[in-house]
């Protein structure tokens, strides 16, 4: 498939069809990089985007426990200044 490079003000552009942007899955933002004289782009996806997912795995095998929990971390500034 060949597109046309459009100005866009100072820029230039490529109209994308839709069919493309949908089998790309591309919404309203895109990651762009270059690689050996070659424009990729793709989806951009939030770091956090499967955070649940990973955590639900994590808590379906016991890892989602605190490392620490036997540890005393109380200070002597949490038994005498801290007030609720």
């Amino acid at each position: 498939m060949k597109a046309s490079i459009v100005r866009i003000g100072n820029s230039r552009g490529i109209r994308l069809p839709k069919s493309v942007l949908d089998q790309c899955h591309l919404k309203d933002c895109v990651e762009i990089e270059v690689n050996d004289n070659t424009l990729i782009i793709k989806p951009a996806h939030s770091p956090r985007s499967r955070w649940a997912e990973a955590f639900s795995g994590m808590a379906q095998h016991g890892d989602d426990k605190l490392l620490d929990a036997d540890a005393d971390l109380s200070t002597e500034w949490d038994e005498s200044e801290w007030r609720w």
